[in-house]
């Protein structure tokens, strides 16, 4: 399927950024939960809008461990396409950087923010919209 994904180039200094300031531990931790943000989102992404691979690069494994299967799963229902579809490292990547952007954006209008207080208020907003 596939083995790497790069960011933008822009995503790159955020997502270190977002990593020191966040202090949830490596990079690839603050690229899964960008990954899982966008996915939250209620709307689609289109793969015409992808950014420029200049950036931050993960392997496969790196970036998903042992749990690739879900992530791609995740994109699979949002998109209704299946596991095999060859657009899937497209959404990944796009939804990567969406996330790291839209995390990027709150850190900036909430500068006193901290990585464990951002992820239990996105836990609950998530757990009060159920």
């Amino acid at each position: 399927m596939f083995n790497s994904i790069k960011t933008s180039k822009e995503n790159k200094i955020v997502v270190t950024e977002l990593s020191r300031k966040f202090n949830l531990g490596a990079e690839n931790i603050i690229a899964r939960i960008a990954l899982a943000y966008s996915l939250s989102q209620d709307r689609l992404l289109s793969l015409t809008d992808i950014a420029d691979s200049q950036g931050k690069e993960y392997s496969k494994n790196v970036l998903f461990g042992n749990n690739s299967s879900y992530y791609i799963g995740l994109i699979c229902v949002k998109y209704g396409i299946y596991k095999t579809d060859k657009d899937i490292p497209k959404y990944v990547k796009l939804h990567i950087d969406d996330g790291l952007q839209l995390m990027n954006k709150e850190l900036r209008s909430n500068p006193n923010l901290n990585g464990y207080d951002y992820l239990i208020d996105k836990i609950t907003h998530g757990l009060e919209r159920i």
